[in-house]
């Protein structure tokens, strides 16, 4: 009985809201545009530079991720002109960071870095790349080339791009018509193979006059398409670094969230 009451109610509630909501809209709705202002994750006003240093990233035929990153990276900075963007080449990361690295199981020394790209070995997974990033805590490597390039903000970390598979059911709509040429829509669950990448980066950001680690984040964007659709690797790099750039310039400088408020009059 109780519960039969609370649906009662429930959509007699609701009946009166679409009733009011009808009435206001017969008076008018008012849509107020507004930003919301979302504050810097870090304070940069002690430096005058940013310096896009490179980043840890496997071995990939279709996408070299860390120039791409360090590339795309240096151009919306400027863009945003918060800080003064140093134009220099990146740093031998992968380098450095194999020198300190662990020697795969069952082998005598530590892979080499591809001589034509800087990149690591194939790198997969999170867990491949581990033995490498205690290179962003080796302070006094960071505080010359800190020293080299003025002091800056540095910004490295790791870039991970890897393609991806998975199939399953999914939903889609579908039209349907009846025997009088009727259309409705309904959802309709089929089984798809599809086919993607995964884009998993950590921004690590470094205060170039100490080399100490100041802040650091990680994201992680998936695209999936059917599997006979043919998208360039690049594109879905694009893809899915324009979704979460938004989230890595506000590190460094304010963002303004627009957006739309519904006043009734």
């Amino acid at each position: 009985m109780t519960a039969r009451l609370g649906k009662i109610l429930s959509s007699l509630g609701a009946g009166l809201l679409a009733t009011s909501l009808a009435a206001c809209g017969a008076g008018g709705f008012v849509e107020i545009p507004i930003e919301t202002p979302i504050a810097p994750k870090l304070d940069v006003t002690k430096f005058q530079r940013v310096y896009v240093a490179g980043f840890l990233a496997g071995a990939n035929e279709d996408v070299d991720a860390n120039m791409e990153t360090v590339r795309l990276l240096r151009s919306q900075l400027r863009n945003k002109n918060v800080l003064r963007v140093v134009d220099a080449d990146t740093v031998p990361l992968a380098e450095r960071a194999l020198k300190d690295a662990p020697a795969p199981a069952g082998t005598p020394e530590t892979p080499a870095v591809d001589p034509a790209t800087g990149q690591l070995p194939p790198v997969t997974t999170e867990a491949d790349l581990e033995p490498y990033t205690k290179v962003f805590s080796d302070a006094s490597y960071w505080k010359q080339v800190g020293e080299e390039h003025e002091q800056p903000l540095i910004v490295t970390g790791s870039v991970l791009f890897v393609p991806q598979e998975r199939s399953g059911f999914v939903q889609r709509e579908q039209e349907v018509y009846d025997s009088f040429g009727r259309r409705t829509v309904v959802p309709v669950r089929t089984y798809m193979e599809r086919k993607g990448y995964v884009l998993r980066p950590t921004f690590v950001f470094i205060d170039g006059r100490t080399g100490e680690q100041l802040y650091s984040e990680s994201f992680r964007e998936e695209v999936l398409y059917n599997a006979t659709q043919q998208t360039p690797a690049l594109s879905s790099y694009f893809e899915l670094m324009d979704r979460l750039l938004p989230t890595f310039l506000n590190t460094l400088s304010a963002q303004r969230i627009k957006g739309n408020r519904v006043l009734l009059k």
